[in-house]
């Protein structure tokens, strides 16, 4: 078994059923038991079975975020449990939808399994459960909570106004300059192509606009292959030459047998492979890698990046594929949204992240800085 693999504990309650609800989720190292994660919410009135749906949810959300391969749940469930393992029927239609979400989840990863405990091993999603609906009664903490040490930050109020930047993380993403490929339309996956001329001036304003963003930046980290480390370099330069940390995760999807091909030369030689890819990210070039991989592995790193470098500035040198799939994860949006955004060599796009889970999309693609 590869790959990074949690357990999710999740519970839900409501007190009336229906009646004022909430639900808890945990998500634990699988070896040392250490949390990594936590979610809690309320639920207005509803009823137990939804908040229990809805604690799995947020569980493996979180589970997602963390660039998971391997979830083993575990709940006091058993209706819950039955029900997505597929042993028993789903009767209530309000559940219906609420699993057919929680399915949706499960196919992002590898693999998950599902384990009914009894509650007192359960104590921690209960805990968190029992918090928001407190919470939401204007209610002190349950001792539970309190005696389980239980931290997690409320949940970020909605509203218009601009978020605060206190405890922010704000990645700074920048797609490599140009390369010949580049120029000609090419895929370009792990062909180690340099950057052309135009690219390096490219990389050194893009350098300049990093540095009109912040110069108060933790860490410059970089795709591995070398148009993205050279692009890198200028702007660690430009910031005062801090070092440049080389992240094996942020490297382009593996385009197999259409490396270095057109986009007209692919749909002339592998039409129904192409079509098939345009439709579903778990499909792979020929040879290659599919998105769905390539976003397993850049959740895990930007895990990596936010556990490292909380509340700083953080440069990111990537490519397109990578660069994509975290916006589209930060702008919640489909995967119709990978194959409709474009970005630009040298292209620059900032996100503000919060521990709680925020999210603030500050820019897509600034591209002034090339003119």
């Amino acid at each position: 078994m590869s790959g990074l693999t949690v357990a999710v504990e999740a519970d839900g309650g409501s007190r009336g059923n229906p009646g004022p609800a909430g639900y808890g989720a945990v998500v634990l190292d699988i070896d040392s038991g250490d949390v990594l994660l936590e979610r809690y919410a309320s639920l207005g009135t509803t009823t137990n079975n939804v908040a229990e749906y809805s604690g799995l949810i947020a569980g493996l959300t979180a589970a997602a975020e963390l660039g998971a391969d391997h979830v083993a749940v575990r709940m006091d469930s058993k209706l819950v449990v039955e029900q997505m393992s597929g042993r028993w029927q789903i009767k209530n239609p309000g559940l219906r939808p609420l699993a057919a979400q929680a399915a949706t989840l499960v196919a992002k990863f590898s693999s998950v399994t599902f384990e009914w405990i009894p509650r007192e091993r359960n104590k921690l999603a209960d805990a968190l459960a029992n918090r928001a609906m407190d919470e939401a009664a204007g209610k002190p903490v349950s001792s539970a909570a309190v005696d389980l040490d239980v931290t997690t930050e409320p949940k970020r109020e909605r509203n218009w106004a601009p978020p605060s930047l206190d405890k922010a993380t704000r990645l700074i993403l920048v797609r490599h300059g140009e390369t010949a490929m580049t120029q000609q339309g090419r895929y370009s996956g792990r062909g180690d192509v340099p950057l052309s001329d135009e690219g390096e001036a490219q990389a050194m304003a893009a350098a300049g606009r990093v540095a009109g963003i912040s110069r108060d930046v933790a860490a410059v980290v970089s795709s591995p292959l070398l148009r993205c480390t050279r692009t890198a370099e200028h702007i660690a330069a430009e910031l005062g030459n801090i070092p440049v940390t080389v992240l094996p995760e942020l490297i382009e999807c593996d385009f197999g047998d259409w490396e270095g091909l057109t986009f007209a030369e692919v749909r002339e030689r592998w039409p129904e492979q192409l079509d098939a890819w345009l439709d579903s990210t778990s499909v792979a070039p020929p040879g290659g890698e599919s998105f769905k991989t390539v976003s397993k592995r850049v959740r895990g790193a930007m895990a990596t990046l936010l556990s490292a470098y909380p509340s700083s500035v953080i440069v990111v040198v990537s490519h397109v594929s990578p660069i994509k799939l975290v916006l589209r994860d930060a702008l919640a949006s489909s995967d119709a949204f990978l194959h409709r955004m474009f970005l630009d060599a040298a292209g620059v796009s900032t996100v503000d992240m919060w521990p709680d889970g925020g999210i603030a999309v500050r820019s897509v693609n600034e591209t002034a800085h090339l003119r």
